[in-house]
């Protein structure tokens, strides 16, 4: 019997791993669009996220259309609030945060807050997976900390919030029946925020952009928000959310390479080692078969 739980389990997870790899490089790929916008000025967290929404939301109604037009649009408004809360908090702190110090914020927020979410809804925390999530925060922090400056108290708080928000996306995310219809849903519904945030920023005569800021927020919304939350919407539904939570550990670490790769930041035996560190804990944790809450008992 537990031979073929095991081969079930190795089945079911052939189904979500590459969808999962694909959501987080997407994740990672929103830190660089950020680093290159608004740590170098081309435009404002406002405008940016303005258009991270909007084109990310687009984007997932011409494809719902083009697939299935008659199909109505899912999501919810705890979904839209959670999402903009998210984004715009997320521009916000990237201005004075160091892009480490930053994704370790916001994952680790992420992480305590999935993690206390399932523990309240009677998700047995399994040996295996606290053994990984437990190696990949430790190479995370060993990556990140040593030798960086305290960040500043406020940009910090504001990062912790983001990641919370995001955490409860993710969570609300697991009840998805149709993950394309509800992330469009929950980005359409992020938009009267946006109006409301816009309005009051042109109104203090904080909006602006330059041509490389908005090709940035259009590549963050489109690709790396838009397609990549509807898949992670797919995959956070077949995945225990301590699973979720340590796979989100793995971002930052890709995030650091892409940055090496991309915006030739310098490469270290440290990042080379507590890369193999991370990615192991996060291997490790998600091997480990889901158990449902009335098994925890």
């Amino acid at each position: 019997m537990r031979n073929g739980t095991s081969l079930l389990a190795r089945c079911n997870r052939k189904h979500w791993v590459w969808p999962a790899m694909f959501s987080v490089v997407a994740f990672a790929a929103n830190s660089i669009f950020c680093r290159l916008a608004l740590m170098n000025g081309d435009v404002d967290p406002g405008t940016f996220t303005t258009i991270r929404l909007v084109s990310g939301g687009l984007f997932l109604l011409l494809l719902i259309k083009l697939r299935r037009p008659a199909r109505p649009l899912g999501g919810s408004w705890k979904g839209g609030i959670s999402l903009f809360v998210y984004a715009y908090l997320f521009s916000i702190a990237y201005i004075q945060l160091g892009a480490g110090v930053g994704a370790l914020i916001l994952f680790g927020s992420v992480q305590i807050a999935m993690f206390a979410f399932a523990w309240v809804q009677g998700e047995r925390f399994q040996a295996q997976v606290l053994l990984g999530m437990l190696m990949a925060f430790a190479g995370l922090v060993a990556l990140l900390l040593p030798g960086a400056q305290a960040p500043p108290l406020v940009s910090a708080l504001v990062m912790i919030v983001s990641g919370v928000a995001w955490g409860a996306y993710s969570l609300i995310g697991r009840g998805s029946v149709n993950p394309l219809a509800d992330t469009a849903g929950n980005f359409i519904r992020s938009w009267p925020l946006v109006l409301f945030m816009g309005l009051i920023l042109s109104v203090v005569g904080q909006l602006y952009t330059s041509l490389e800021g908005s090709l940035y927020a259009l590549g963050s919304g489109v690709l790396a928000s838009g397609a990549g939350y509807a898949v992670w919407y797919g995959v956070v539904k077949q995945i225990s959310a301590q699973q979720a939570a340590t796979l989100q550990l793995s971002v930052p670490i890709l995030a650091a390479l892409g940055g090496v790769l991309l915006l030739s930041e310098p490469m270290s035996m440290r990042l080379i080692i507590t890369s193999g560190v991370v990615l192991s804990g996060v291997a490790i944790a998600l091997m480990a078969p889901r158990l449902r809450p009335d098994r925890a008992r």
